[in-house]
């Protein structure tokens, strides 16, 4: 009976078995003579070297497929082996036609083992670690990349914060809820496992999602409208509009119509081959006037990001019953 762990070990060391366990391990065999550079490999490594079965190879016949890049290391790293204490192992790519692999050579070095000039040691296709490797590093990569323009931001806000602001409540309140505005509009184009697209979010949800705030304070329900065409935006031309739209609801709850009862907000939008135009209309609120004087810092905050990110325009026309901001980009910045 070979149920017992005893009555299994010999088995491990028979050769149809180690044939079985190292097929099953993606493992390769090599021998090299350290005298005459010939190697010889099992029919498993042939295959991983994009090289006929049975065809007598050396290791500079290896080399001719090993990446440009990767080349003088391998050579070197190989020489290098006999006399290196312990086991190695080196990573490196190889071409097979316009294929690319990762291949990790293994072995023992000081010549431990070696038998009539002779090494052994393995080769292990690692195409797939390296590759998640590469995707970790990118993501990591992509992350403090986000990171640093978040900071970016919050660090802007708060100066236009505290510049827009007399007391410490007053700043703390509204800021909490520029950065919140901005965090809902993250999470609506956040990427998702598996998304091979470009992340992105419909207008109409942004607009929503961004102005939700506004319209759940008490008697504001149901003051603000949205209606926008169904169209995507990018994620880098989210966050200019979360600023966009945040920075104008705010002045509307400071001066405009939603800073009474009985203003109303309309968003409408239309689309065109050559331009988006987004327009924000108030309403029913406090008589307005044009600025005399420079912009606030938020809205130079918002000219520069529109002019200059989205390549479009922002235009304010000072109607008497309300004010009216006309933005105007490109399709293809709008998705960007």
């Amino acid at each position: 009976m070979t149920t017992t762990a005893e009555a299994l070990k010999p088995l491990l060391w028979e050769p149809k078995n180690l044939e079985r366990a190292i097929e099953a391990a993606g493992v390769t065999l090599w021998s090299w003579n350290v005298d005459t550079d010939a190697f010889a490999m099992d029919d498993n490594a042939y295959d991983l070297w994009g090289i006929p079965r049975g065809v007598d190879v050396k290791f500079e016949d290896l080399s001719a497929h090993i990446h440009p890049a990767d080349r003088d290391r391998v050579r070197a790293a190989f020489t290098a082996t006999r006399s290196l204490v312990g086991p190695y192992e080196m990573d490196f790519r190889i071409m097979i036609g316009d294929e690319l692999k990762w291949i990790s050579a293994r072995g023992q070095g000081d010549d431990a083992g070696i038998i009539k000039r002779i090494m052994f040691g393995i080769f292990i296709d690692v195409t797939g670690r390296k590759q998640a490797e590469e995707s970790r590093e990118l993501l990591a990569g992509e992350m403090s990349h986000r990171v640093k323009n978040l900071l970016a931001i919050a660090s802007g806000l708060a100066v236009i914060t505290s510049r827009s602001t007399t007391t410490t409540k007053d700043m703390a309140r509204e800021l909490t809820l520029r950065l919140t505005a901005l965090g809902r509009a993250h999470d609506l184009v956040r990427p998702v496992p598996g998304q091979t697209e470009a992340a992105s979010a419909l207008l109409g949800d942004l607009l929503t999602v961004l102005l939700a705030p506004y319209d759940d304070l008490g008697a504001f329900s149901g003051r603000i409208r949205v209606s926008v065409p169904r169209m995507r935006v990018g994620e880098s031309a989210t966050t200019i509009l979360a600023m966009v739209v945040h920075e104008l609801a705010t002045n509307s709850l400071k001066y405009g119509a939603l800073s009474v009862d009985t203003g109303l907000l309309d968003v409408s939008c239309s689309a065109h081959d050559k331009s988006v135009t987004v327009i924000w209309t108030e309403s029913g609120g406090p008589k307005v006037r044009a600025p005399t004087g420079p912009g606030g810092y938020g809205t130079k905050l918002i000219e520069r990001s529109v002019t200059g990110h989205l390549r479009g325009s922002i235009d304010y026309h000072w109607a008497e019953n309300g004010i009216v901001v006309t933005l105007q980009v490109s399709p293809e910045r709008l998705a960007g």
